[in-house]
């Protein structure tokens, strides 16, 4: 079992980065989701209610972002500092915490792409935002703007075997960009990544602990090039994979300390 693909989401809910390498740090992997798009409340705009944002483009500079996408112009955007922090929250039911405005001409950039009002944050220190006893495996204050944990993982045998149950019946595959993983694994069977949820993980330099296997939401049925939405696989792995309610792709994983990880890299699977 290798790593075989390694992203990052700058911005929560925008485009993917492909990387050969990362460095992992307590919330994820370094330059993951620490930057997120907010409405007038203060409340997380992800792909969920604002599929547009598959066309945001961003790309990590030194002490800020360089935000892209197709009919708009560039647009540099510095980490904020010396700035009052934002109440925000990632969804209506979490707690708040405090991020620092980009400033109006990232929220007017922004609110263009999306063709509505919102802000820009940064979360340049990752707080708890998942309450007590929420998850298998509590994260404390080791989560960025992520839905829950700090990284995703996904194996591609299973993406095979869901893609089979597709085929199976008449609908198209999807590609692995439609779950938005951190890490993509190959050489493990389908659904081995069921059987490692409350075991520790190594790969590189890395220590993780898997948390649990991930409930997937309407994300996964919108087109991550086009933004063009449909029923699959959602309704897929409802009939398959429902476990608890929850419509099951993915381990969620939360790192035990710093390291770096490379794509190539072993999966050592322990105890």
């Amino acid at each position: 079992m290798r790593l075989a693909a390694l992203h990052t989401y700058p911005v929560k809910g925008c485009r993917r980065l492909d990387h050969d390498d990362a460095r992992v740090e307590p919330w994820g992997l370094a330059g993951d989701r620490r930057w997120m798009v907010v409405d007038a409340d203060g409340l997380g705009v992800t792909q969920r209610e604002a599929t547009a944002l598959v066309g945001l483009l961003v790309e990590p500079r030194d002490g800020g972002l360089l935000l892209r996408a197709a009919g708009r112009p560039d647009l540099r955007v510095a980490e904020p500092t010396g700035v009052d922090p934002l109440p925000v929250r990632v969804f209506s039911s979490r707690q708040q915490v405090a991020a620092l405005p980009a400033g109006p001409a990232a929220d007017a950039w922004l609110s263009a792409l999306l063709d509505r009002p919102v802000r820009l944050v940064h979360l340049a220190r990752p707080a708890r935002h998942v309450p007590v006893g929420q998850l298998v495996h509590d994260t404390g204050d080791q989560v960025s703007f992520a839905d829950e944990y700090p990284l995703l993982l996904a194996s591609a045998a299973s993406l095979d075997a869901l893609n089979g149950w597709l085929a199976d019946a008449g609908e198209q595959a999807v590609p692995m960009s439609r779950f938005r993983p951190n890490l993509v694994v190959a050489g493990a069977p389908a659904w081995a990544e069921d059987g490692w949820v409350g075991r520790r993980l190594r790969i590189g330099s890395a220590w993780f602990r898997a948390g649990g296997t991930c409930g997937r939401c309407v994300v996964t049925t919108t087109d991550q090039e086009t933004g063009v939405r449909g029923r699959e696989p959602l309704h897929t792995l409802g009939r398959r994979r429902n476990v608890d309610g929850k419509l099951r792709f993915g381990l969620n994983l939360v790192p035990e300390g710093p390291g770096a990880v490379r794509v190539g890299d072993p999966l050592v699977v322990a105890g």
